[in-house]
């Protein structure tokens, strides 16, 4: 049986993050990638010089050409630039019969904006037709409005989220204030930790990208989304230990790092 994993979401030329990164990643969990392009940027290991964001006409047709033809075991969005592409993106995802994983993409590592303030006002629709929602800290600031250092902070945020319609959300711990690298799912039954040591690395670009990427693959070979999240952040993790600096700026995860201790039979 071929599995297949869908990624919406922006082009990063240097490979990176992105659908260039989202695609690495599903191909190195044994899925086959399929991907809808939301926006396109100018950038690199050091720079993000353009954003054009798609017309969101285009991004539906091409997310209804993947459906009809190569329909996917889950599904991410990324980068999705304007409010008409998320509400585009959205109402495609009100018939979805897979898992969505969704990672709200604000700014690029370098600071560039890839979600204008429009498309967070209306990212409760996406929010709604979540499987699960994956913010880093600021991100889940952003989304709620509250301070997120802490590991309590990430709690309460995931909390609102949740109120705010979510059915799950996994808020990455890789700038809350704890001794390792710390995740919270936050879901109705409660709160569940998945914990790794912190890598000493500046190669992060494209992490959480990356991570989500991860989780959508191991989705669409059938683990739960414990299981999916586990997974991923031990692979990630020695992607982090590997990463050997390409580019002259802040490089890319290795996304040939070893899938180990996860049967992919």
């Amino acid at each position: 049986m071929s599995f297949v994993a869908l990624t919406i979401a922006g082009s990063d030329p240097s490979g990176g993050a992105g659908i260039q990164a989202d695609l690495k990643t599903f191909h190195q969990h044994g899925v086959y990638g399929t991907s809808v392009i939301t926006l396109l940027t100018v950038q690199n290991t050091q720079r993000v010089s353009r954003v054009e964001v798609m017309d969101a006409g285009l991004v539906r047709e091409q997310l209804d050409a993947v459906l009809e033809d190569v329909p996917p075991h889950a599904a991410k969005t990324g980068a999705l630039g304007s409010a008409e592409v998320l509400l585009a993106v959205a109402d495609a995802a009100r018939a979805f019969t897979f898992p969505l994983v969704v990672d709200p993409v604000m700014i690029s590592k370098h600071g560039a904006s890839l979600m204008g303030d429009e498309a967070r006002a209306a990212f409760g629709a996406l929010l709604r037709v979540a499987s699960v929602v994956t913010p880093n800290a600021h991100e889940a600031a952003a989304l709620t409005g509250r301070t997120v250092e802490t590991l309590a902070q990430g709690e309460d945020a995931g909390r609102a989220l949740l109120d705010h319609g979510a059915r799950a959300v996994l808020v990455k711990g890789g700038h809350l204030a704890s001794e390792g690298a710390v995740d919270l799912l936050v879901t109705p039954d409660g709160i569940e930790r998945f914990v790794a040591p912190r890598v000493d690395t500046r190669h992060t670009h494209g992490t959480g990208c990356t991570f989500s990427a991860a989780i959508t693959a191991r989705l669409a070979r059938g683990s739960t989304l414990p299981e999916a999240i586990e997974q991923a952040k031990a692979w990630l993790t020695e992607a982090l230990r590997r990463a050997g600096g390409i580019g002259r700026g802040i490089g890319p995860v290795d996304h040939l790092a070893p899938i180990d201790g996860h049967d992919l039979g």
